[in-house]
C-alpha cells in the first residue's frame, strides 16, 4: 500500500503549475503553497494561476491553497519542491516542521548557488532527508506543452526504486509516460548542465550562426555532459537515452527554452543585467554556470563550452570572440 497519498506543492511557476494539473488529473487532492495572499485571492475566485500558464483552468476544490509553508509541510506526506535554485533558501528558510521522514520530490532544475550542491545533497545536508526519501524528476519537457496535454515522458530517479515508482505513479496520466531509475546524480547533473548548453546555444544562434554550427555544438555538449558526469557520478548510463540527451535537445531547440531566449539576447548584445530583466523570468543556466564552473575546478575536466559561457556571462568577454575561440576546440 502507497503511504505517500497527502501531497504537498512548493513553487507557483510555470513548471510547478503545470505538475500541479497533473498531480490533480486524477482527483487527488493537493496542498499548494502561494507565497502572496493577493494570487491566493485570485487563484481562488479565477482558478487559474495568474501569472504563470494562466490558460489552466483548475478545479479548486481539489486544491488546499497556503501562504504559509510550514503548513502545507505539516498536511503533507510527499512534498514537491518546484523553485528556482537560486531562490529555494528564500522559500524555505520559514520551514520549520521536520520533514526528515516526508518524501521530497525535486522538480528544480538547477544546482544551489549558497552551496553548490544538488537539490539532493542539499536536502540531505540541510534538513537530514535520507537521500532514499528523495526523488528527482528528469524530462525532455516543458510545462507549456504539459499545459496543452501533448504527449510528453518523465523519468524519476530514486535511490529507492519504491518510492520512484510512487512518485511516477502520481504523474502518469494519459499524456504522461513516466519511468524510473535510481542515477539521481546523473539525471541531476544532466538537467543542471543542459541549461547552460542551451544557453550557449543561443547565444551562437544570437551571434548568427547557423543549424550546421549548432548540431555540432549539441554533440559536443552531451560528450562534454558525460565526461563531466563520468567523472563525478561514476554510474552504468546510456547518456544519449531521453533522460539525459532527450532533456538537452528539448531545451537547446524549443521556442519554449529560457535559457536558450536568454543566451539568444546576450549573442544579441545584451547585457546580463538587460537580458534578466526582459526575460523577467529565472534562467538556471545562468547561476548554473557559475557553480559548475567552481565545481570543475576541482576536477579539470575539459570542457570547453562551460568554459566560454562562463567567461562571456561572468567576464564580460566579448561573445563573438569566445564562440570564436570554442569553435577550434569542438569538433
Amino acid at each position: 500500500m502507497n503511504p505517500f497519498k497527502k501531497i504537498g506543492l512548493v513553487g507557483y511557476g510555470s513548471w510547478a503549475t503545470a505538475l500541479l494539473k497533473l498531480l490533480t488529473h486524477s482527483n487527488r487532492s493537493v496542498y499548494w503553497h502561494i507565497p502572496k495572499q493577493e494570487d491566493i485571492d485570485y487563484f481562488i475566485e479565477n482558478h487559474r494561476n495568474p501569472r504563470y500558464l494562466s490558460e489552466i483552468e483548475f478545479d479548486t476544490e481539489k486544491i488546499k491553497v497556503s501562504a504559509d509553508i510550514n503548513e502545507i509541510a505539516k498536511n503533507s506526506e510527499v512534498i514537491y519542491f518546484v523553485v528556482p535554485s537560486a531562490f529555494l533558501d528564500i522559500f524555505t528558510d520559514d520551514l520549520k516542521v521536520d520533514i526528515s521522514k516526508k518524501l521530497i520530490v525535486s522538480g528544480i532544475k538547477g544546482i544551489i548557488p549558497s552551496t553548490n550542491l544538488l537539490f539532493s545533497d542539499h536536502f540531505n545536508v540541510k534538513f537530514n532527508i535520507p537521500t532514499e526519501n528523495i526523488s528527482v524528476i528528469a524530462g525532455p519537457s516543458h510545462s507549456e506543452e504539459i499545459s496543452k496535454g501533448l504527449l510528453t515522458y518523465l523519468t524519476i530517479s530514486s535511490d529507492n526504486l519504491y518510492n520512484a515508482e510512487t512518485v511516477a505513479n502520481q504523474l502518469e496520466c494519459n499524456f504522461v509516460r513516466t519511468f524510473i531509475t535510481d542515477d539521481v546524480y546523473g539525471i541531476e547533473y544532466t538537467a543542471v548542465l543542459k541549461n547552460i548548453y542551451a544557453l550557449a546555444a543561443g547565444i551562437c544562434q544570437g551571434l548568427g550562426y547557423g543549424d550546421n554550427f549548432i548540431a555540432v555544438l549539441i554533440s559536443n555538449a552531451i560528450t562534454e555532459t558525460e565526461r563531466f558526469v563520468s567523472t563525478v557520478a561514476p554510474k552504468e548510463r546510456n547518456i544519449y537515452s531521453s533522460a539525459y540527451f532527450g532533456d538537452l535537445l528539448a531545451t537547446a531547440y524549443s521556442k519554449y527554452s529560457r535559457n536558450r531566449t536568454f543566451g539568444m539576447m546576450i549573442g544579441k548584445g545584451y547585457s546580463v543585467k538587460a537580458a534578466k530583466l526582459e526575460l523577467n523570468m529565472i534562467a538556471e543556466g545562468y547561476y548554473a554556470t557559475e557553480s559548475f564552473f567552481k565545481i570543475n575546478s576541482q576536477f579539470n575536466i575539459f570542457m570547453p563550452i562551460l568554459e566560454a559561457v562562463y567567461n562571456i556571462l561572468y567576464f564580460n568577454k566579448p561573445a563573438s570572440f569566445e564562440i570564436k575561440l570554442l569553435t577550434h576546440k569542438i569538433r
